[in-house]
């Protein structure tokens, strides 16, 4: 026999509950916090908590940089090919088709020339959407047709970095943009050309090993995670635990491998003073 009885009511049932909308809410990748989207969103994608910066899409970022209508983008039709045939739970072809899907573009950069209140610049943005922002041979193309470009019209060169590092579906193809961005960026340095390096979280890999850290001027946004390997691979190589906020842009200014980090909302106003300085 049953203890109690469950008897429907008689009552009409009132209203229900409104289901809250999903993605309301964000849960930050530093403090761990859970925040409101749309303060962030108003807070040009800054956690109110912690000043973490999130990601921005790469339209956000040059639109946060440039002045508006001035961006004109270079090269935009360039893709990659698939020279290994590189096939693991899928085809190197097929990720690429998805990504392109995805995101609309071809592949993990955008180039080209805008001006930054009045001051024209070359501009090269990683989009960490595609693939990570991972540097294959598309990638490196890019950046040396800016150098290219930015060189033949005595430009300053910006660019914004957010990517894992070189792309592994293209092997040692991948691996040689490496050597090939940083010999284009050398030519900057000869013809007098400032060079600006803009890290934004994440940043790591080939990309930090190359390209990301020879800037005239390198500029990290706050908490950005910028590194070669992660955190993890490194405690486990050198059997050690590492320091707190080891890999972060304060860790890395303190020890000075940065030269400064610069808050969202003024990082225009900052570039605009250092290309006038140069």
């Amino acid at each position: 026999m049953a203890w109690f009885k469950k008897h429907k009511s008689t009552e009409t049932e009132g209203p229900r509950r409104t289901k809250v909308t999903e993605g309301m809410w964000l849960k930050c990748n530093h403090c761990r916090e859970i925040v409101y989207r749309k303060e962030v969103e108003r807070n040009n994608k800054v956690c109110p908590k912690c000043d973490y910066h999130f990601p921005i899409s790469v339209m956000e970022r040059i639109s946060l940089l440039v002045d508006l209508g001035t961006f004109k983008e270079w090269d935009a039709e360039l893709e990659p090919l698939d020279p290994l045939e590189f096939h693991d739970t899928r085809s190197y072809r097929e990720r690429v088709k998805t990504q392109q899907e995805k995101t609309g573009r071809k592949d993990a950069i955008v180039i080209g020339e805008g001006s930054i209140n009045g001051k024209r610049v070359a501009l090269c943005v990683f989009d960490f959407g595609f693939m990570g922002g991972s540097m294959g041979s598309v990638v490196g193309e890019k950046i040396c047709r800016a150098v290219d470009r930015a060189l033949a019209s005595r430009l300053p060169v910006i660019m914004v970095t957010t990517s894992g590092g070189a792309r592994m579906q293209e092997g040692i193809l991948s691996l040689m943009q490496m050597a090939k961005t940083a010999a284009a960026i050398a030519k900057l340095g000869e013809a007098k050309l400032p060079f600006i390096s803009v890290l934004a979280d994440p940043t790591f890999g080939g990309v930090t090993a190359s390209v990301a850290m020879l800037g005239d001027v390198i500029i990290a946004e706050p908490k950005a995670l910028i590194g070669f390997a992660g955190p993890r691979v490194i405690e486990q190589t050198i059997k050690q635990q590492l320091p707190d906020q080891f890999q972060r842009a304060e860790f890395l200014l303190e020890h000075g491998m940065i030269d400064m980090i610069v808050e969202r909302k003024q990082l225009k106003d900052t570039l605009s003073t250092l290309v006038t300085h140069f």
